[in-house]
């Protein structure tokens, strides 16, 4: 049987920090143990794995499942942070088994590494033309440069007029706001869906490529997922980016730096909610049918046993991105672009003074604010 945790630490909390500060209660959190019963968001108990390598033992675990039909029934699924099941909305982070596999083949071609190469210099004059209209400064870089990056980056691939960029902007706010935000929110990721796959781009071949029968709506609901987590995860990540370049100077290791920032800030500090879907015993701990389980991606980064490299901010197992690679492309073409046409930008404060906010949720933290000077 499970036991609360007394160890005192809770990993999900909100507040400010500096950017070197770790992560809050992760130190607790490692020293109590490789599992950690810690109290959910939404009420009850969640498991937290707190070690690298019972983490990707957990995550390639047949046992150990995206179904959120197995979440508590009290939770609220927006409260929560609960994904839609999938018979609700079918997408490479629900589907499990046959399913998933089958739409994992027809995404893998579209974002392999070799197409995000030859797509590189599209994302290096992205980069590059946003820069220069932000003006010399000082500007913020979070308020606008690290969303709409990503998101034009994604937009032109998917064949996304760039006329509704701001429509896309909008939606990835709202997404995460209240239940009512959210629901409009889709609502508009649909029309995006749909404006996409009316012009050439990778959603008319992601259509080509699924297996028959899947309708509109569910390609919908699949381009949504490539925009708003491409958005998401290259955002966060951005910022403590850019931050690093501009306090550390060019790196010998563009690649390297990448995967460091991403394995030291996350885009998101937990896995998705995964749930036991028969009794299952992680390092001397029963957790019965039903247990939701999360993996600390965050504290692993201080996890000797964890190594170099982006960890796990990509999960791993058969639920491992499959935008790892776009992700990593359009982090790396900013340092080069950064590096090469803006010699003289710098930040705009002393770096101890920027801030990181932690939303308290299983969303990643980002910098409050992010300005720079010298973007001439």
């Amino acid at each position: 049987m499970m036991q609360q945790s007394s160890h005192g630490a809770c990993p999900f909390v909100a507040g400010t920090r500096r950017p070197e500060e770790p992560y809050p209660g992760r130190e607790a959190l490692r020293a109590a143990g490789p599992v950690v019963v810690v109290e959910a968001p939404a009420d009850g108990p969640v498991a937290v794995v707190t070690t690298a390598a019972l983490a990707r033992a957990v995550l390639g675990d047949p046992r150990i499942v995206k179904d959120t039909t197995l979440a508590p029934s009290h939770w609220d699924p927006h409260a929560a942070g609960l994904e839609p099941t999938a018979a609700q909305a079918l997408s490479l982070t629900t589907a499990e088994g046959a399913t998933r596999a089958a739409l994992r083949r027809a995404h893998a071609p579209m974002l392999s590494p070799r197409r995000m190469r030859a797509l590189a210099p599209a994302m290096r004059d992205t980069a590059r033309t946003m820069l220069r209209a932000a003006g010399p400064g000082p500007v913020d870089l979070v308020t606008d440069f690290t969303t709409r990056y990503p998101l034009t980056v994604v937009g032109d691939l998917l064949g996304l007029p760039r006329a509704m960029l701001d429509d896309a902007v909008a939606a990835c706010r709202q997404r995460v706001g209240d239940a009512a935000e959210g629901a409009a929110a889709m609502a508009a990721f649909a029309r995006l869906g749909a404006a996409a796959m009316a012009h050439d781009g990778l959603a008319r071949e992601l259509r080509e490529r699924l297996p028959a029968g899947i309708s509109d709506d569910e390609v919908h609901y699949l381009l949504f997922a490539l925009i708003f987590a491409g958005q998401l995860t290259t955002d966060t990540a951005l910022g403590f980016l850019v931050a690093r370049v501009l306090t550390d100077g060019p790196p010998d290791d563009v690649g390297a730096l990448v995967d460091d920032v991403l394995r030291r800030d996350p885009p998101a500090p937990f896995t998705l909610w995964r749930f036991a879907a028969e009794e299952v015993v992680l390092d001397g701990v029963v957790l019965a049918p039903g247990t939701p389980v999360l993996v600390d991606i965050a504290g692993l980064a201080d996890d000797p046993a964890a190594g170099p490299g982006a960890g796990l901010a990509f999960g791993a197992g058969p639920h491992v991105c499959a935008g790892a690679h776009l992700a990593r492309a359009e982090l790396a073409a900013v340092v080069d672009v950064l590096v090469a046409d803006f010699p003289a930008a710098r930040l705009a404060v002393p770096a101890a003074d920027l801030r990181r906010v932690d939303p308290g949720t299983l969303g990643g933290s980002r910098l409050a604010s992010l300005p720079v000077a010298g973007l001439t």
